[in-house]
């Protein structure tokens, strides 16, 4: 009986609307090495939340930026909402990212070395409320590139192998 209802709420909670994966940047764990990652909010207007409940949202080419004591995300795009007529707002705007002040200074030291960005890596929703997963990154080199995909094709082969075996 107790395992029946544990599997129910498991189905609920991958069904819910408020706790899913919106978009991702799979090219940022190719192109940079992740030192640290962190959970941070963002300030959105309402076309902004509906646009993103639609999916139609794309960080593939966003970064963020120290200013100010601030950390705010550049060239996320967001498509209009078409049902908010004159309401709508930008695509490619500067949006503020929400974060306790030690953590701004932790990650804004960590940018300010050299080689290092910051990165968003995925866009979700966690509790009804967007949230951004940003990450401080060191851009890779064309080599180390190849060097990460032949290691992870070999490990591929080693894994296949030893299936077939038994």
């Amino acid at each position: 009986m107790a395992g029946k209802k544990s599997a129910q709420k498991r189905q609920a909670k991958k069904e819910d609307p408020n706790e899913r994966i919106i978009c991702q940047n799979r090219r940022a764990r190719h192109n940079y090495e992740i030192v640290s990652e962190l959970e941070c909010g963002i300030v959105l207007g309402g076309s902004e939340v509906k646009s993103i409940r639609d999916g139609q949202v794309s960080i593939e080419d966003a970064y963020a930026r120290v200013e100010h004591g601030e950390v705010w995300l550049h060239n996320v795009d967001i498509s209009e909402y078409p049902q908010a007529s004159y309401l709508n707002h930008e695509r490619r705007r500067q949006r503020k990212l929400l974060m306790h002040r030690r953590e701004i200074r932790k990650f804004a030291e960590a940018a300010e070395q050299k080689g290092m960005t910051l990165v968003p890596l995925l866009m979700y929703f966690s509790r009804g409320r967007v949230k951004v997963k940003l990450a401080v990154a060191k851009g890779r080199k064309e080599y180390d590139k190849r060097d990460k995909i032949r290691k992870h094709e070999d490990q591929r082969m080693i894994k296949e192998s030893l299936r077939k075996r038994t």
